[in-house]
C-alpha cells in the first residue's frame, strides 16, 4: 500500500495514530490516493511485462475492469492518468467503462 510509519509525536492531521492500552505507540501516513493509482499502473505495467499503451483493445478493457474494481475512478483526475497510460483518450476509458456497466 505504501505507507510510512512514524513516531506518533510527528503524525499530521491526514495520518493515522494507533494506540496500544491508550498509549500511542506508533502513527501510519497513508499514501495519497492519486500517488497509489500511480503505482497500481506501474504494477500492472510489470505484470503486463510491457507498457500499457501497447496493449492491445481487449487487455486494455481489462485493465480499466481491474482498475474500476479497485476505486481508480474515483480519484481526481483519475480518468485522465489511466488515459495517459493507456494510450487513449478520456472518452475511450469512458467508453470501456459504459461497455462494462452496460454488460454486467
Amino acid at each position: 500500500m505504501g505507507g510510512e510509519l512514524l513516531p506518533p509525536g510527528e503524525a499530521g492531521p491526514d495520518d493515522v495514530v494507533l494506540a496500544w492500552d491508550g498509549a500511542d505507540v506508533v502513527a501510519v501516513r497513508l499514501p495519497q490516493l492519486a500517488d497509489s493509482l500511480d503505482r497500481i499502473l506501474a504494477a500492472m505495467e510489470r505484470e503486463k511485462g510491457k507498457s500499457l499503451a501497447e496493449l492491445d483493445r481487449k487487455a486494455k478493457q481489462e485493465v480499466v475492469r481491474v482498475l474500476e474494481a479497485r476505486g481508480a475512478f474515483s480519484v481526481r483526475h483519475g480518468v485522465e492518468t489511466v488515459a495517459s497510460a493507456l494510450g487513449v483518450s478520456r472518452f475511450t476509458v469512458y467508453n470501456y467503462l459504459n461497455r462494462e456497466k452496460g454488460t454486467s
